[in-house]
C-alpha cells in the first residue's frame, strides 16, 4: 500500500536551515509528481513546492526562493530543503503524491529562537 514518512523536521533558530525529506513505498514513484504542503496550528494546510516527474519545480507563493525541492528516483525519496527560516514556516508539513489521495503522518517543523 502507498506509504509516505516525512522526517528531518525539528526545532530550529530563525535564519536557520533544515533539509526535509520524504520516504515513499507503495507505487512507482517515478511517475508520479511530488508535492510539499503544511499546516499551522490554526490555519488551513497550504502548498509549499511540487517537482514534477521530469524535474520541474514549483512553488508556492508563501516561499519564493527560499525553499527547493528536489528528487531521487533511486532512493524513491522527495526533498524540501528550506533556508532562512522564520517564525512564519512553524508547521507541519507533509509530502504528497499528485493523484493519489493519501496524507503521511508529517514532520513538525518549529521555528523559535
Amino acid at each position: 500500500q502507498v506509504q509516505l514518512v516525512e522526517s528531518g523536521g525539528d526545532l530550529v533558530q530563525p535564519g536557520g536551515s533544515l533539509r526535509l525529506s520524504c520516504a515513499a513505498s507503495g507505487f512507482t514513484f517515478s511517475s508520479y509528481g511530488m508535492s510539499w504542503y503544511r499546516q499551522a496550528p490554526g490555519k488551513e494546510r497550504e502548498f509549499v513546492a511540487v517537482i514534477s516527474r521530469s524535474g520541474v519545480t514549483g512553488y508556492g507563493y508563501v516561499v519564493p526562493g527560499r525553499f527547493a525541492i528536489s528528487r531521487d528516483n533511486v532512493k524513491n525519496t522527495v526533498y524540501l530543503q528550506m533556508n532562512s527560516l522564520t517564525p512564519e514556516d512553524t508547521a507541519v508539513y507533509y509530502c504528497r503524491a499528485e493523484g493519489i489521495d493519501y496524507w503521511g503522518q508529517g514532520t513538525q517543523v518549529t521555528v523559535s529562537s
